[in-house]
């Protein structure tokens, strides 16, 4: 049902911190500024940096991942040496967790299929949910699927045009945790329908190109057609 992450928004307290982390830290440029918010663009997902004067917020506490070339590793090693990192061997993969001056938990890992040390998408996203038994109900609803589940930790991995964990209440690696709030969009051949699926009932906001809505653990979930772009992230 979905096919595109199409924004992400975080909580900041300050802009220009903020703006200087990614831009500096992550090498990520603008291509938005404002006074409520700065967006950049990492493959076909915006990242909005957003501050809490308004509503939708951006998420709290967010952990998600960044996608980079399988063989950066050791550029992104050496890139983040001067800030506190934790790294992880999945196998397959590698990768860095880091928060940002706002505590939001960053991941870069090696798993995009290309040679290249930039950083090319956002591959995972983390929920933190109340009951994991009817979050994953809401969004197989939206096509994802179930690909591993937690042994050791209330947690759920689904897959669709990226990855989502739903966590309950908890600290995973990095002493991360999932986020709460968080405002993310989807794009969609059908956001009026896709909106019913996660949020049978709820109240339904026109935006730009779609639909605004929010599932019962509170994420605001914004779904636009595919063929228009981004969603409206104000």
């Amino acid at each position: 049902m979905l096919s595109a992450l199409t924004h992400l928004a975080l909580e900041v307290k300050y802009l220009d911190r903020a703006r200087d982390f990614y831009t500096e830290q992550l090498g990520l440029q603008p291509v938005e500024a404002g006074e409520r918010e700065v967006v950049f663009e990492v493959g076909e997902t915006a990242l909005v940096l957003r501050r809490p004067d308004g509503v939708p917020r951006g998420g709290l506490h967010v952990h998600y991942a960044f996608a980079t070339g399988a063989d950066a590793y050791e550029t992104w090693d050496a890139r983040l040496s001067s800030l506190p990192t934790v790294a992880f061997d999945f196998g397959a993969s590698r990768s860095l967790y880091v928060d940002d001056p706002d505590d939001h938990c960053v991941e870069v890992g090696t798993v995009a299929d290309t040679d290249t040390d930039d950083l090319v998408g956002v591959f995972e996203l983390v929920l933190e949910v109340e009951s994991l038994d009817d979050a994953i109900e809401r969004y197989q609803a939206l096509g994802f699927e179930v690909v591993d589940r937690g042994d050791d930790r209330r947690r759920v991995r689904l897959r669709g045009p990226m990855d989502l964990e739903l966590w309950e209440p908890q600290l995973g690696i990095a002493d991360a945790r999932g986020g709460v709030h968080v405002d993310a969009g989807f794009a969609t051949a059908d956001p009026a329908a896709a909106a019913e699926a996660v949020a049978p009932g709820a109240p339904v906001e026109a935006v730009d190109g779609g639909v605004r809505v929010r599932d019962a653990d509170g994420h605001v979930l914004t779904f636009v057609e595919e063929a228009d772009g981004p969603p409206a992230t104000r």
